[in-house]
């Protein structure tokens, strides 16, 4: 019997290297790329036959073609799942923030998905049962100050989901994303420079393993568009959609030191 198989961007380090060591336990064949060639290499080669791996810049389009290509061939005319996992961030008061780096932001965590999705679009249409699941974040549920932009691009991937989800449907591609909050990662050190308040209010409680664990259980139901992770992020959520916006908005404000 074929081999499930997902091909997971950012796989190297942090929420994408736990997703795909999740995958590759539960016996999936597992793509890992990432700007990073060498971490990709290496984790990939600690899943033995299961595993594989590409270099992969996703504000690439031409690269994210060859990649899938390349992908789909080695994993048996599969693509049952595409984790558009790749993101970066930069913390601090918007006027602060060099313009090239806003821009950055964009191409990798907005743009670079929607290369993704345009180009898998043809192989997941070919696997039965295919998912397409993006990494938000809890950010994209109110805007949040000192994140203006990267909140900004998860707002978009969330909107993005959203229309792909009602309008892949019919083609039998499920499409969901996912919610976490603080996740103890490298980026972390990113948003403590800008967001400290916020930081020391809420916390740090989730870990890749259980970002891991919420993509694992998307991909095995997905029945539902909008995936939080952990009690925080459902109860913002929640919060949001009950409380009048006004009070939402100060409490945004003096979670960030505004």
């Amino acid at each position: 019997m074929t081999r499930s198989a997902i091909l997971i961007t950012g796989a190297a380090a942090g929420i994408g290297r736990a997703c795909a060591e999740r995958f590759a336990r539960e016996g999936w064949f597992v793509g890992v790329c990432d700007i990073d060639e060498a971490g990709a290499s290496a984790l990939a080669r600690q899943f033995g036959a299961q595993g594989w791996s590409a270099k992969l810049d996703v504000t690439d389009p031409a690269a994210w073609d060859a990649t899938l290509a390349a992908f789909f061939a080695a994993s048996g005319g599969r693509l049952d799942v595409l984790l558009n996992n790749a993101g970066v961030l930069v913390s601090g008061a918007f006027g602060d923030i060099p313009l090239a780096k806003q821009h950055w932001q964009v191409d990798v965590n907005f743009k670079g998905v929607i290369n993704g999705c345009h180009a898998a679009l043809p192989y997941l249409k070919q696997t039965p049962g295919a998912r397409l699941i993006n990494m938000a974040s809890a950010s994209a549920i109110y805007g949040a100050p000192s994140l203006a932009v990267y909140s900004a691009t998860k707002f978009a991937v969330r909107g993005l989901t959203e229309a792909l989800q009602v309008e892949w449907q019919p083609l039998g591609v499920a499409v969901m994303d996912i919610w976490p909050l603080y996740v103890r990662t490298a980026m972390i050190d990113a948003v403590g420079a800008g967001s400290a308040r916020s930081l020391d209010s809420m916390g740090v409680r989730l870990t890749p393993q259980n970002v891991a664990d919420t993509v694992w259980r998307a991909a095995n139901r997905p029945g539902r568009t909008h995936w939080t992770v952990g009690l925080q992020a459902w109860a913002m959520d929640l919060a949001t959609r009950l409380s009048p916006r006004a009070l939402t908005r100060r409490v945004v404000a003096w979670l960030s030191g505004f």
